[in-house]
């Protein structure tokens, strides 16, 4: 079977525009989450979410030349002011954290030697376009037809941020999007990883993108009860495991792993980070958006994840939490890594990142793994900050939930968790070269 590593990681997010900034504020506890700028609050009843800061996709960048048909094109900006306006807020944090990817990858240095048909790309997302869709339809309840413009459909459709990072990168390998609510960019990821495996390519990129931080995005998730309500101290809002968490915060942004055959990587003198070491999904086939009693469904994908990976229980150090901060999921999950878990409190770590950088749905799962993997290399796991009083159902488990510290740990495999509505469910094992 062939091995699947990272050579490459790319990040915008509540936390930073870049890996580095987004990483350091995890470490240092930091929140992402503050009020709503991006639309009008009047009469919104959740008026915070953990918005991407200072983000221009217009930015000079490289140069790269990405297109060995063509040396003498550089490639410097994500999008000029003219392209960015068609295609949505989601691509454009796609474009700006692949590009980030890119240039971490070295690959740069050596495309003319690469084969652009074994390099892919699946960029996952949840919803894809919504705000650009309520700005569209406005225009057009105002003045009809003739208003809607040519560009609404590649604005809206979730899979416009792997076609246009494959573009921009000259990807002609696998192109696809994984659109699995939650679960969509882990999902992305494993299934790149699978890609690589099997041979389809030799390099993959892999993440997800999100941002449906609007009127009808934070109205709908609202009307559900799934937010929460904590307007007043938005730092502290998102608690996951607390036993006063009254919902998640949402997030956006977007996040890119490079993955790359073992030996491919090794022969180009690659900069490896980690080894994606397992995979596992599920269904839970119980409810449209509340998990299966005592986490189920996600249990039978960590465990998959698991056996893929031909690791034991004790091996891995820490767990990444699903963790959103609901009432209802976070002690379900809790269990289903107990259950899977028996020695947790000898050698287990977990954490919800979530709590600092609010849910960012369809690119949670990337950025995620993306944590995973720098926790390995630098043996620090970050913290859930606003965990104060560990919920009941939580504390009898003996598990260690990473409370407001980063804890320094040296340990060689870490385990992301995704679960998404509609009872998806992902997980994925990173490991140390």
């Amino acid at each position: 079977m062939r091995r699947v590593v990272i050579t490459g990681l790319g990040a915008v997010t509540p936390l930073g525009l870049s890996v580095p900034e987004t990483w350091k504020n995890a470490l240092e506890g930091r929140s992402g989450v503050g009020r709503i700028s991006l639309f009008d609050l009047t009469d919104c009843p959740v008026t915070i979410a953990g918005e991407v800061k200072g983000f221009d996709v217009t930015r000079s960048i490289g140069p790269f030349r990405p297109d060995s048909a063509h040396p003498d094109q550089q490639l410097t900006q994500a999008a000029n002011a003219k392209d960015a306006r068609r295609v949505g807020r989601f691509v454009h944090f796609a474009l700006a954290a692949g590009l980030e990817a890119y240039e971490d990858s070295g690959l740069d240095l050596v495309r003319s030697k690469i084969d652009p048909e074994r390099m892919g790309i699946n960029i996952g997302a949840g919803m894809g376009g919504l705000p650009e869709i309520i700005e569209i339809h406005n225009d057009f309840v105002a003045k009809g037809y003739r208003r809607i413009t040519p560009f609404f459909i590649p604005q809206v459709i979730p899979n416009m941020a792997s076609g246009q990072l494959s573009i921009l990168l000259d990807l002609k390998g696998p192109n696809l999007c994984t659109v699995s609510a939650c679960s969509s960019s882990a999902h992305s990821v494993g299934e790149s990883f699978r890609m690589i495996q099997r041979d389809d390519a030799d390099i993959v990129f892999a993440g997800g993108a999100e941002a449906v931080i609007c009127q009808m995005g934070i109205g709908g998730f609202a009307s559900m009860r799934a937010l929460s309500t904590r307007n007043d101290e938005p730092a502290r809002a998102s608690r996951p495991f607390d036993k006063d968490r009254d919902g998640f915060v949402m997030g956006e942004g977007s996040a890119v792993l490079v993955l790359e055959e073992f030996e491919h990587a090794k022969k180009r003198g690659a900069k490896i980070y980690g080894e994606i070491r397992g995979y596992g999904l599920s269904g839970d086939a119980y409810h449209m958006t509340t998990p299966a009693p005592e986490g189920a469904g996600g249990f039978r994908a960590m465990q998959m994840a698991l056996k893929s990976s031909g690791l034991s229980a004790d091996q891995i150090g820490y767990v990444n939490a699903h963790g959103t901060s609901t009432p209802a999921g976070d002690v379900e999950e809790a269990r289903a890594v107990a259950r899977l878990f028996p020695n947790a409190s000898k050698h287990l770590h977990v954490s919800s990142t979530k709590s600092m950088t609010g849910h960012l749905l369809g690119a949670a799962g990337a950025l995620e793994a993306l944590f995973c993997t720098l926790a390995i290399r630098e043996g620090r796991i970050p913290p859930t900050i606003n965990l104060e009083n560990l919920d009941p159902g939580c504390s009898e488990l003996g598990i260690d939930f990473t409370a407001n510290r980063t804890a320094e740990k040296r340990f060689d495999f870490a385990m992301s968790n995704s679960f998404g509505f509609g009872g998806t469910n992902a997980s994925l094992i990173v490991g140390r070269v």
